[in-house]
């Protein structure tokens, strides 16, 4: 197993209003103390960045961004996403690399690369109430921050925990 056990990664594009919702999140996020072996990333649009991380042996990833769910903006979401990957990897796009591109291309680079992708991947989403032109969170994106950071560290401390040996018998003597 390696030490980094979690890595965390923000995702988004700061000059796009809500999309910087990772990327605020993963700030904040750094001034927490965090268990040995968790990686924080801001990757921001950089999904080719992202990819490669993705391979470095890290057991649990979670990544942070802006997601289009339908529920009011400032809606938090924690999606396990290997239930929706798509079944066949987008054309290589390394200015359009999204989290779901890059989740998708992920088996085809560990073949080419040797690298190893993660167990699980989730996503910790929020609601945009605007994608335009704009530095600056919405107020109720803005307002999720605080509590998508305690939900990331509630993921983390559960992914980075030992796993469980199993309790050996004892037999009276």
């Amino acid at each position: 197993m390696t030490d980094r056990t979690v890595l965390v990664a923000g995702v988004g594009n700061i000059f796009l209003g809500d999309d910087g919702f990772g990327v605020e999140t993963v700030r904040r996020l750094s001034a927490h103390p965090l268990p040995a072996g968790v990686e924080v990333v801001d990757v921001g649009v950089r999904g080719v960045d992202l990819a490669y991380r993705l391979l470095d042996g890290h057991r649990t990833a979670v990544l942070v961004d802006a997601v289009h769910r339908g529920g009011a903006p400032g809606t938090l979401y924690l999606i396990e996403a290997a239930a929706e990957q798509p079944p066949e990897p987008p054309a290589l796009d390394g200015h359009r690399m999204g989290p779901d591109a890059v989740l998708a291309l992920l088996a085809t680079l560990a073949a080419g690369t040797g690298g190893e992708p993660p167990e699980r991947v989730l996503v910790v989403g929020c609601e945009p109430a605007s994608l335009e032109e704009g530095i600056g969170l919405s107020e109720p994106v803005a307002a999720a921050v605080a509590e998508a950071v305690r939900m990331v560290l509630r993921v983390v401390d559960e992914a980075a925990q030992p796993e469980k040996q199993p309790e050996k018998e004892t037999t009276p003597c």
